[in-house]
């Protein structure tokens, strides 16, 4: 079972790819996808949906895992960041994917086992569970891998099977 993890941003939206098999989690790729302060919010939000086409074209997953935001300290970026969820959650939606949301939260939670983990070690245990040589680069990217990771272990395996 592939699973797109996206950690929503409207200049650098992360992303990280994982295989479940059985118990165990495959690394199959993470990255961001940056748009310029310099383009429009229509034009940045169209480079959003395209490369998420991209993404799912290439890594063919059954199942969508977002971030789910719910407080900002900065008014101006809740609005810009819920506009690239809206095209992240259009986007899955054309393509038929089952959407799941975590909260930061349920990520801790699902990663560590601690809810007030820091994200340093987070980032460590995405490294150990998923086998890398070095904490996945940039922060957004590990970010996304560790929503895909939460969501892996949330589902029960027959809901795995129904996708």
């Amino acid at each position: 079972m592939i699973i797109l993890g996206i950690d929503p941003g409207t200049a650098r939206l992360g992303y990280g790819v994982i295989e479940k098999i059985g118990k165990k989690l495959y690394h199959l790729g993470h990255g961001v996808i940056e748009t310029s302060r310099d383009d429009s919010d229509a034009e940045r939000l169209k480079q959003i949906y395209n490369g998420l086409n991209k993404l799912i074209r290439e890594h063919k997953p059954k199942i969508l895992a977002v971030e789910r935001l719910y407080f900002f300290k900065n008014q101006k970026t809740a609005i810009t960041v819920a506009q690239a969820k809206g095209v992240i959650l259009l986007t899955g939606a054309k393509k038929r994917l089952p959407i799941f949301e975590f909260t930061p939260l349920q990520v801790k939670m699902a990663i560590t086992g601690y809810g007030r983990a820091e994200k340093l070690q987070i980032q460590k245990m995405v490294k150990v569970l998923l086998r890398l040589e070095e904490i996945p680069k940039p922060d957004d990217a590990a970010d996304a891998l560790g929503v895909a990771i939460c969501c892996a272990y949330s589902l029960k395996e027959k809901v795995f099977r129904g996708v």
